[in-house]
């Protein structure tokens, strides 16, 4: 008389699905990754006008050139200094920064990452 074996391990099949998920969740980790890792880049660019102490004397101008130079010395690709919204009134200074990053994860499937950053400087 023969004894039946329990049957332990996995399948072929589950090992294919388990390594197409686990390729997947690092194809998403790739793609995405660098766009929060630009995100970080930004918001020390932006901290950089916080830390400056003349920065609400001065210009529009003259703001987004210290900025656009972050930018470059970073390597930021997804944002432009063009993209600054600065708001001036007397002591008080507002730099607002609001854009949008769109990669393609493959074929006609895309992510979308939406960032707000705002820096406040004086009294309103």
């Amino acid at each position: 008389m023969r004894i039946m074996q329990q049957q332990q391990g996995m399948t072929l099949i589950s090992v294919i699905f388990l390594l197409c998920g686990i390729g997947f969740a690092a194809m998403l980790v790739l793609k995405i990754g660098p766009i929060y890792l630009d995100h970080n880049k930004v918001t020390m660019a932006l901290a950089a006008i916080e830390e400056n102490p003349d920065a609400l004397s001065k210009t529009d101008a003259e703001i987004r050139e210290l900025v656009r130079k972050r930018f470059d010395l970073n390597y930021v690709t997804d944002v432009s200094a063009r993209d600054l919204l600065i708001t001036k009134s007397g002591s008080y200074l507002k730099v607002e920064l609001k854009y949008d990053v769109v990669k393609n994860i493959m074929g006609n499937l895309s992510v979308l990452v939406e960032f707000h950053d705002v820096v406040e400087l004086g009294q309103s």
